[in-house]
């Protein structure tokens, strides 16, 4: 199943010079993608649109616990990553660890670097980075309604 989207750190830049050379636009966005729903499926299209290869950061299951909460997440990383794989628009995925995506950004310099609408340009984590590396940081649209704190709030586990 689709395993072969998942790469380790090293992996993933190892991957990134090969599509340096090869003149590829790499888009990356992160996130904990935990009770993936509508929003994010059509988040990770627009997000695909704007390059040749979608990189995915995924959040580890104790780095959304030090985001969101004990509850979290409703669904563990290794689901996680297993779902965001089989998604057509999604090129490949990447777990990382730290409480900030930043070292992560650092070391692999997106051409293009993705957060959803709610987020604003100046809060997003790696920005300086990638736009002192000549890249670019986009916001893509949000959906209202559409979130995975909103949905694990009104329909917690059993």
């Amino acid at each position: 199943m689709h395993t072969q989207k998942l790469l380790s750190r090293s992996d993933l830049l190892s991957r990134r010079s090969e599509w340096q050379q090869q003149g590829r636009i790499l888009v990356f966005t992160n996130g904990c993608f935990d009770v993936l729903h509508r929003g994010h499926v059509e988040y990770l299209q627009q997000a695909r649109s704007l390059g040749d290869i979608l990189v995915v950061g995924l959040n580890s299951d104790a780095s959304v616990r030090s985001i969101k909460g004990p509850g979290r997440p409703v669904v563990g990383e290794d689901d996680r990553a297993a779902i965001l794989c089989a998604l057509q628009d999604v090129d490949f995925v990447s777990v990382f660890s730290e409480p900030s995506v930043e070292t992560l950004v650092a070391s692999l310099l997106p051409d293009v670097l993705v957060k959803g609408g709610d987020y604003c340009l100046q809060d997003i984590v790696g920005r300086g980075i990638v736009e002192a590396a000549g890249g670019r940081v986009a916001t893509l649209c949000h959906i209202p309604g559409r979130s995975s704190t909103e949905l694990a709030r009104t329909h917690p586990p059993a």
